[in-house]
């Protein structure tokens, strides 16, 4: 079977799959810290409103842009905006695909401290010792690859892989993450943990940060935006609906933020309550890889479940790269390449770029903050789309198709415009927050987290695309006029 003619044999296989791409490890480590560390109930309110004000709107974007073109994000704005625009689609391509050079160096992290814990490595006496003696060594580098490896060998077996896997892995993911989320609920104090997460205080509602922070978590934990969604809807049926196709994927990825969210705030405060500040402050790997271990050898049967821990965060990560390679490797095939050397070209480029993000930690931090604000520009992009295109033309056009299940009305206008909105106001603060004492001192190139390494990134990216977009349009082009050739 063709890539051309590739789909998914059911929706709940479909369903599976996108809820892969969108459940990852930022559900899992992210969600919990910034929650905890943003007032916990009152950051649950901003969270909610920023899923119908963010995720579901540009969910329900890529599940039509994708559908309707049968193509990755290059292909996809050609059709839709014309020649001039390819950029713009292959900005959002570059942008998870920089992502995905990092994000299997995450993957082989969770790999590692799995292995360790059923051997008894992790935890150590010395919180924090274990991750030290491996991070930004050999065998981060040895586990990336095994990572890369890993999702490579399911990208490789088509789209029929990819759902395969999918019906093995996120349905265990799920009866992981409820294990996890009960057994934090029978501990001692746990209730305390649960009335923080779930007790808004109205007052901090008008703490603008909280806000931030919501729409924040929104971009990464749904995946909204990053044109993952666009690539699997590629594979869709031809009466597939997109509009509850949308809200299914946000409301289930947001469930298990939530049930990650339990799990760890709980635990945390029925067995290290004193320690509550620095273990949510320690950020996303210290949280993880540092005090999680510590967590989970202080409660009964610590061992056992802090393995189903790490297992739960290897499924997360290796179902989210799927989604990563296979829209990299769309982008190739809709050059008219064959999926084969696509993927090949893609792996190999992973386990290359990925190599500085293995053996320095610092390297990881700044392409994560860099390409974490780049993601604001992909979703400014998408709304942009919609916004020339006509968004009222296009929610007819692209998403209210006949045998759609429920029809999108005149709000989803107005929260695309708002997107917009959203998405420049993020990036500006994110590089506010960034600028330091001495705006001056943030002009290098791969410090972890300042204004000149984002702007000088930018710059070069911008550059090379606006250089070669009519190569870029043409060659999606001759691709479109190849197949109506066929």
């Amino acid at each position: 079977m063709s890539s051309k003619s590739e789909v998914f044999s059911s929706r709940w296989g479909m369903l599976l799959a996108m809820l892969g791409m969108a459940v990852g490890t930022g559900n899992i480590w992210r969600f919990p810290r910034i929650a905890a560390t943003n007032g916990g109930g009152s950051f649950l309110v901003a969270w909610v409103v920023f899923l119908f004000a963010w995720s579901v709107p540009l969910l329900i974007l890529e599940f039509g842009m994708g559908k309707a073109t049968r193509k990755g994000a290059l292909g996809a704005f050609v059709e839709t905006l014309g020649p001039a625009f390819a950029w713009m689609g292959a900005w959002i391509a570059f942008v998870a695909t920089a992502i995905m050079f990092y994000y299997s160096v995450v993957m082989g992290w969770t790999i590692r401290f799995f292995v360790g814990t059923l051997t008894g490595e992790v935890p150590d006496a010395v919180p924090g010792a274990f991750w030290e003696s491996f991070n930004s060594t050999p065998q981060a580098l040895i586990t990336h690859a095994v990572a890369m490896g890993m999702a490579l060998f399911v990208v490789s077996k088509g789209v029929r892989g990819i759902e395969s896997a999918a019906k093995v892995l996120i349905p265990s993911l799920v009866v992981l993450v409820i294990v996890l989320a009960i057994r934090a609920l029978t501990l001692p104090g746990a209730s305390e943990g649960l009335a923080f997460l779930f007790t808004p205080n109205l007052s901090e509602l008008a703490n603008w940060e909280i806000w931030i922070q919501a729409l924040t978590q929104n971009a990464w934990d749904t995946g909204a935006g990053w044109g993952l969604v666009l690539t699997y809807a590629i594979y869709m049926r031809a009466n597939e609906d997109t509009a509850l196709n949308a809200f299914v994927i946000g409301f289930g990825n947001n469930s298990m933020s939530l049930l990650a969210g339990i799990m760890v705030l709980c635990t945390v405060f029925s067995v290290m309550p004193d320690a509550y500040s620095e273990i949510v402050g320690a950020g996303n790997e210290g949280l993880t890889f540092i005090w999680v271990p510590q967590l989970f050898q202080l409660i009964p049967g610590g061992r056992f479940f802090q393995a189903l821990f790490f297992l739960a965060l290897v499924f997360a990560a290796w179902t989210s790269l799927i989604a990563m390679i296979e829209m990299a490797s769309r982008i190739l095939m809709d050059m008219g390449m064959e999926r084969s050397r696509a993927i090949k070209i893609v792996g190999g480029a992973g386990l290359l770029f990925g190599i500085p993000s293995a053996l320095k930690l610092e390297f990881f931090q700044n392409q994560d903050w860099v390409w974490g604000v780049a993601l604001m520009a992909s979703g400014f992009f998408f709304a942009f789309a919609v916004l020339k295109y006509g968004v009222t033309k296009w929610r007819e056009t692209f998403i209210n198709q006949e045998g759609s299940d429920i029809r999108i009305g005149a709000w989803w206008d107005w929260a695309i415009r708002l997107v917009a909105l959203e998405a420049v106001v993020l990036a500006v603060w994110m590089l506010a927050g960034a600028q330091g004492e001495d705006f001056r001192e943030t002009w290098t190139l791969f410090s972890p987290y300042n204004v000149g390494s984002v702007v000088i990134q930018f710059v070069i990216l911008l550059v090379v695309l606006l250089f070669f977009n009519k190569r870029l349009a043409a060659s999606v082009e001759r691709d479109v006029e190849a197949a109506a050739g066929d």
